[in-house]
This record gives structure tokens, C-alpha cells and sequence, in this order.
């Protein structure tokens, strides 16, 4: 079968590990659903697995991808949900020590077929295109666990999102307006902070900018570059949620002192559940909400979608579809 898949790694070049061309055809081990995938979408993490971050050398060639829709052995339109837990486990799938993604231990999605435990497929709503929910189950689901989960904000509370544009903060925009929230967001770029205001920020602001009102709760992806500012934007008793350090994870000021002053929450966040990943899908097509696509490309030109995310020439998702 075609696939996109790492040969090797490299910390200073990673798109010189990238391979496309033919690999086997996965089989289903007992319990596990074979997928025919329609559409991947791209994630940091397939930049990661490249430099060698999550994968051993012993485990190459492995498939990159851990976002797919397609269709599933009976010809059902689903969605794949990429952690995969230790079949013991019962409870929390991300709470699992033993959990992986979809292309760290299992074969990922960006290929023909992928095989998934049968428990890690969702429906897919006929009012979501494959493209559309291809993007769901990395970013758009580690928002919604952010927002909702997490954060337990609600229709009319304030959130900031630091740094629009990339696929974390862009979910956390558009879900946050479509559930009643009222949605500040921050980037350096003017082009992107106009983009935010288009897809559903109420105000955008410049990286680092006192904010006119103090918010419930600040969506933090970017960490060392952006802390300062999340902590002291935040009202008394508000909450920082975290589900990402991509500036760096050492901090110049922990602002420790204001944390405990004003009695702040600082909440991890990580990926999220296979019913988190049903109840974001039945938001988005009970809204209209959908993901915002960057661009849609073949999975045999996948090079250039890998060069954009490494570029950070995107805003929203890049797709492949077969």
C-alpha cells in the first residue's frame, strides 16, 4: 500500500527522513478494525517522530499520522482516535502511563490503511467531509479537553488563546465562539491576528498586551514566550490550561508569587478520550462549527504540507487525502 513514513531521523533536517512510496499491508491482530483512509491531516508531532522524539531506531520504518478519516470494515465513515491504551486499561485512555499515539508504537495514518483497536473508531456525521474530520483527533480534540474538560468554562465566561494560527489555539478559537464563550486571542503576526478575528475571536491583540478585562481561563500551547503574559492576564481564581511549550518549556518567571497570591489554577492537558472525541463531533455538527483547512494536498506531494508545518507557513490544518 502507499504510505508517508520515516526511514530515519534527523534533529537538523527532518524532512530528509521523509519517505513516500510502498509499504505492507497492515494486519488486524484480534480486537482491531482495519480503516481505509480517506483523509490525514498533519500534526507538530509528525515533525517530531522525523527528528527522532518518541521513536526508537528499532521500530523503523514506521508510518507517520495520527489523524485519519475513512471508512471502516462494513463500509462506515469514521473517525480514528489515535491513543491507544494498554488493553488492561479501563477509565481515562490519557491517563493511561502506558498509552502511545497512532505512529509511535502502532503503524500511523498517513497511508492506505491503518489498523486501530475496534474501541478508537468514532462515526462520522454525513454532514462532515472526510477532509473536515480528518483534523479532529490530535489538535481540534486537545482543545476541546483544554476548554471543556480541563478547563470547565461555559457559555459567557472569557478565554484568552495565545498564539492564533497554529491548530491547537485555531480549534480552541473556533470551539470556544461556537459554545458561547467569549474569545480574546494573541499572535505576533497582524495577518494572523486578522485571520483570528475571522474565524471567531471577538478582539485580537499583539503578543504580550495588556488586555482591557482580566479572563476565566487562558489556552496555553506556547510556554517561555507567552507565561508572563497568561498569568497576568488572568482574573483571581482563573486557571491556566496547558497542553503545549513549543518557545521552549524554562521559564525566565514561573510568577509564582502571583499563582499562589491570587489562587490560580495551572492545569495540564494532554490529547483526549475516545468520548470526548464522539461529544466534539456531535458539537460540530450539531453548530456548523468546522475546522479551518490551511490546504488540502494528495498524500503523494505530502513533502510540501511537511515543509509548510516546518516553515510555520500555515493557519489551520494541513490535510492528504487518497
Amino acid at each position: 500500500m502507499f504510505a508517508v513514513y520515516a526511514e530515519s531521523f534527523s534533529s537538523d533536517d527532518p524532512l530528509s527522513a521523509l519517505r513516500v512510496g510502498e509499504r505492507p499491508d497492515p494486519v488486524a491482530p484480534d480486537g482491531w478494525t482495519t480503516v481505509t483512509v480517506k483523509a490525514a491531516s498533519l500534526n507538530h508531532h509528525d515533525l517530531w517522530s522525523l527528528r527522532g522524539v518518541g521513536l526508537k531506531q528499532e521500530q523503523l520504518p514506521m508510518i507517520l499520522g495520527c489523524d485519519a478519516a475513512g471508512l471502516d470494515e462494513d463500509g462506515n465513515e469514521v473517525v480514528v482516535h489515535a491513543v491507544i491504551s494498554d488493553p488492561a486499561w479501563t477509565g481515562d485512555e490519557t491517563l493511561d502511563p502506558r498509552r502511545s499515539l497512532l505512529s509511535e508504537r502502532h503503524q500511523g495514518t498517513l497511508a492506505d490503511k491503518v489498523v486501530v483497536p475496534r474501541g478508537n473508531v468514532v462515526p462520522k456525521p454525513a454532514s462532515m467531509s472526510f477532509e473536515e474530520a480528518a483534523c479532529l483527533p490530535t489538535a481540534w480534540l486537545t482543545a476541546y479537553r483544554m476548554l471543556f474538560t480541563r478547563g470547565g468554562l461555559k457559555a459567557g465566561d472569557t478565554v484568552l488563546v495565545q498564539g492564533a494560527g497554529g491548530g491547537v489555539a485555531t480549534a480552541c478559537i473556533i470551539l470556544a465562539r461556537a459554545a458561547g464563550l467569549r474569545v480574546l486571542a494573541t499572535s505576533r503576526d497582524e495577518a494572523k491576528r486578522a485571520r483570528a478575528l475571522e474565524i471567531g475571536a471577538h478582539e485580537v491583540y499583539d503578543s504580550g498586551a495588556r488586555l482591557p478585562v482580566k479572563v476565566d481561563a487562558v489556552m496555553e500551547t506556547i510556554g517561555r514566550a507567552t507565561w508572563s503574559h497568561s498569568v497576568r492576564s488572568l482574573r483571581p481564581g482563573g486557571a491556566i490550561v496547558i497542553s503545549g511549550t513549543t518557545s521552549g518549556p524554562q521559564l525566565d518567571d514561573s510568577e509564582l508569587t502571583r499563582i499562589f497570591f491570587l489562587q490560580l489554577s495551572v492545569v495540564g492537558s494532554t490529547m483526549g478520550t475516545r468520548a470526548e472525541l464522539a461529544s466534539l463531533v456531535t458539537l460540530l455538527d450539531a453548530t456548523g462549527a468546522r475546522p479551518l483547512i490551511d490546504r488540502v494536498l494528495p498524500m503523494a506531494d505530502a513533502a510540501q504540507g511537511f515543509a509548510a508545518m516546518a516553515g510555520g507557513d500555515l493557519f489551520g490544518k494541513v490535510v492528504f487525502t487518497r
